[in-house]
């Protein structure tokens, strides 16, 4: 950061023959926070990942240099970037201050390759310290949250246990997102990197089966409970208990499981989000003719857009405004569903628009399988002292529950996105810490996010957005990932599409600008010293700064 001599700010003539008086106020650097972090619920350093690349050569680094500098910083707060690189609908995206330019800088795209080359090189994540404390934490659920509570625990020296039902680690990771999306592999090591910090995963151990909360509570100082939603939520509609009748997360953990599922020529999926988008994709490769069956129409659908656009690629067709009434028998399986016509209402609670049925519409749609994928709750067995009323579990903005000692995130607060249930993971571990080691929590306090209008887009060069290569529907398969990663080329390119909202690139263009040569060059890194004595308050360097970091006081 720029450093600043204190000086009082006398009146100062002008040496230009005027004479006139010239303005009081004097540059100083603000720090602000770009669009991009302020999206992020894992709150990574963005800027300082992507300005680390596009530096590189001027702070004296090989690329390699950059690109582990850059994945470990990450890391302070996210263990799973390959594996969020590729599943993460990047809000941050949406935030970049780049959109009101060309296109928004291919921050997921850098995130992926920053994890892919971490794990062709076999990085190890740094431990934040090297002494080993007596307490002892367990962590139920192997999923994204519980899996980065034990991580932040792990690079604080504590012993972390983490007890899984299922016969693998990684929760709706490994159970809910395809392998065409989220190859097994990548997953595996960077789990495998958790497991190697110290951290010992217990599969197939069920809590409230095998081992009670009660005994995790007296075996332990401290318990996460991340169980997530694997339980799927029913139609409510007759006929729904027939055998060919799933729910999304039913039907997904069988196939991610590798369980033979038969599901004949017609599949329906009814539902707008992810489970329902995945669910219809893989019954396509399944062989069948898959139509979704959607109450709202495509602007109101929650799944991932790219997502949507895939499955119509790939030939799964969506009937929008169209809700299921009955299942049809024939006997005792599901040969069809029964639905009506809606039309679109006033907002609900949700701020979409509510589907309301429009009388006499009723219609039938033939089907082999049919898989409700509506949404999903949590399986409170032996957790239900954590349940609150109709709510699930509650926790404060650290993940403690109303039970001592207890702590919890992920979707068994709410369904949410995977880089949430890591960053509540995160709060939970940093929380745990600070009881244990008499500690005051304190969330960082971010400066104010800097908009675009406060910004000078014009200094920037027009530059093409680097994107990912599909590959071609025609050649999808169960295993093989849609989207490729960028080339280094591309990679080293985007990073330099960064615009480092609100803080100092070394541009050079307030040195530049000054006529009175107040800006002082530091050593790399430092930025300027303002020798604010020689400053006549002009604002051009302020005016000409194109990210935003000076302001006039």
């Amino acid at each position: 950061m720029g450093l600043f001599k204190e000086v009082k700010k006398p009146v100062i003539k002008s040496g230009g023959g005027s004479g006139g008086e010239i303005s009081n106020l004097r540059p100083r650097y603000v720090e602000k926070t770009p669009p991009c972090i302020g999206n992020c619920p894992s709150g990574t350093d963005i800027r300082g990942v992507l300005t680390t690349i596009a530096q590189a050569e001027a702070y004296g680094r090989t690329t390699e240099q950059a690109y582990e500098i850059a994945w470990r910083m990450i890391l302070e707060n996210n263990p799973f970037p390959a594996t969020c690189g590729r599943v993460c609908p990047h809000p941050c995206e949406a935030g970049c201050n780049r959109n009101d330019k060309d296109a928004p800088v291919a921050i997921n795209a850098i995130e992926r390759f920053l994890g892919d080359f971490a794990l062709a090189k076999g990085l190890k994540p740094a431990v934040l310290t090297e002494e080993k404390f007596p307490e002892k934490v367990a962590v139920v659920g192997a999923g994204p949250a519980g899996l980065s509570c034990a991580y932040h625990l792990a690079r604080r020296g504590y012993s972390v246990t983490v007890f899984e039902a299922f016969s693998k680690a990684g929760g709706m990771l490994r159970y809910g997102i395809p392998e065409y999306r989220l190859p097994r592999n990548v997953l595996d090591a960077e789990i495998k990197r958790i497991e190697d910090m110290g951290v010992e995963i217990k599969c197939n151990t069920v809590v409230g089966r095998d081992i009670s909360l009660d005994q995790l509570k007296s075996g332990y100082q401290a318990v996460f409970v991340g169980i997530g939603a694997h339980k799927g939520m029913k139609l409510r509609v007759p006929g729904e208990d027939a055998p060919n009748v799933y729910t999304g997360t039913e039907f997904l953990n069988k196939v991610n499981s590798g369980d033979k599922v038969e599901v004949g020529g017609k599949v329906l999926v009814v539902g707008g989000g992810d489970t329902a988008i995945d669910a219809a994709r893989i019954s396509k490769r399944l062989g069948a003719d898959v139509t979704i069956v959607y109450r709202r129409t495509r602007n109101e659908m929650p799944a991932i857009a790219p997502e949507i656009e895939g499955a119509l690629e790939e030939g799964v067709k969506i009937e929008f405004l169209a809700a299921p009434v009955e299942i049809v028998l024939e006997n005792g399986r599901a040969v069809g569903m029964k639905c009506i016509r809606m039309e679109l209402g006033e907002p609900d609670a949700s701020g979409r628009r509510r589907p309301v049925p429009k009388p006499g519409s009723e219609f039938v749609i033939e089907a082999t399988t049919i898989i409700a994928a509506i949404s999903q709750e949590p399986n409170f067995d032996g957790f239900t002292m954590l349940k609150e009323g109709k709510d699930w579990i509650k926790a404060d903005e650290w993940g403690a529950t109303k039970a001592e000692g207890i702590y919890s995130g992920g979707d068994d607060i709410e369904l949410g996105l995977v880089t949430i249930a890591v960053s509540q993971g995160r709060f939970a571990a940093e929380a745990i810490d600070a009881r244990f080691r008499g500690r005051q929590l304190e969330k960082r306090q971010r400066p104010p996010i800097i908009k675009s209008d406060k910004m000078k887009l014009s200094w920037y060069k027009e530059a093409a957005r680097n994107e990912r290569q599909k590959v071609p529907p025609q050649e999808r398969g169960f295993d093989t990932e849609i989207e490729k990663g960028l080339t280094e080329q591309q990679a080293l390119d985007e990073a330099k599409r960064c615009m480092s909202c609100g803080m100092c690139m070394d541009c050079e263009t307030c040195w530049m600008y000054c006529t009175n040569s107040c800006f002082v060059k530091l050593p790399k890194g430092q930025h300027y010293k303002v020798k604010l004595e020689l400053c006549n308050g002009c604002k051009k360097c302020a005016e000409e700064c194109p990210c935003g970091y000076i302001e006039m006081a």
